[in-house]
């Protein structure tokens, strides 16, 4: 057995200490949506939320109830929904960092720190004017190149906590990710990796030639919590799709912060009286 630990999703929730650096994953891709509102119950403060490339309703949820102090991300929005409004807002009064990125350089990154390199080489920023932003990001001249040939130097990720949704996982820790290899490469570059599930189950998921091979071993996992449809509103892969009601409804709401607050008093906290 691993060193993880089947627990409840307040105890899996609680495992994120304030400040800490979180890696999410894009809205297609398994987000802990059920373990979102929890952090936000319990008042998660001062996170730096790493979108491994891309967010949209975790990151946007997270920065209107003022959890977030940085959003390290290629983009955040709600796609076909809209912008992302709590962010946005946010954004343009000065009351979070940001740190821009692109999808090839967080995806990099986070290799980096997978491997315990302390950088990865990309060609792809050379050019951009993104490179002036990031002065964390180096431009040095291949040294193995015959002449001048630059590239430019992405510090690893090493985030905290890698946080997910997926479909399975069994009693010893395996979890169950299909071919969503991007959540492997999280749980394997991240201190810890928290994961909630549709479903345990007993059968050892290893132990299964049609499973092993989409499966995070459990010296990679941390803690797993059961939590059926902890996606929703957003989808997972192969069980249920986005609801786009709920989500249109969410984007108009947060609009305001009246709105966003009676959301959060509806959807979240259960305490409907603090939107009157």
């Amino acid at each position: 057995m691993g060193n993880s630990t089947i627990t409840d999703l307040d105890d899996l929730a609680a495992r994120v200490p304030d400040g800490a650096q979180v890696v999410v994953p894009p809205d297609y891709s398994g987000v802990a949506m059920a373990a979102t509102r929890a952090l936000l119950r319990r008042g998660v403060r001062g996170l730096h939320l790493v979108a491994m490339p891309t967010s949209g309703l975790q990151a946007d949820m997270l920065v209107g109830a003022g959890a977030v102090a940085m959003v390290e991300a290629a983009s955040i929005t709600m796609g076909e929904f809209g912008g992302a409004p709590c962010f946005v807002r946010a954004l343009r009064e000065g009351r979070i960092a940001m740190r821009d990125a692109t999808c090839p350089a967080l995806h990099s990154a986070l290799q980096a720190g997978q491997k315990g390199a302390p950088f990865m080489p990309i060609r792809g920023l050379l050019g951009s004017d993104i490179l002036a932003h990031r002065d964390d990001w180096r431009v040095i001249d291949n040294p193995f190149a015959d002449g001048s040939d630059p590239v430019v130097l992405v510090p690893a990720i090493r985030p905290d906590v890698a946080l997910f949704h997926a479909p399975l996982a069994d009693r010893e820790g395996n979890v169950w990710i299909g071919v969503r290899r991007e959540l492997l490469v999280m749980a394997h570059a991240a201190h810890a990796t928290l994961v909630t599930v549709e479903r345990v189950q007993d059968e050892n998921l290893l132990d299964d030639p049609r499973t092993a091979a989409g499966t995070i071993p459990a010296l990679y996992v941390s803690a797993v919590a059961e939590a059926a449809q902890g996606a929703w509103p957003l989808q997972l892969w192969g069980h249920y799709g986005l609801d786009g009601e709920h989500l249109r409804t969410y984007v108009a709401q947060a609009r305001s912060d009246e709105g966003f607050a009676a959301y959060m008093a509806e959807h979240v906290t259960g305490k409907a009286e603090a939107a009157e």
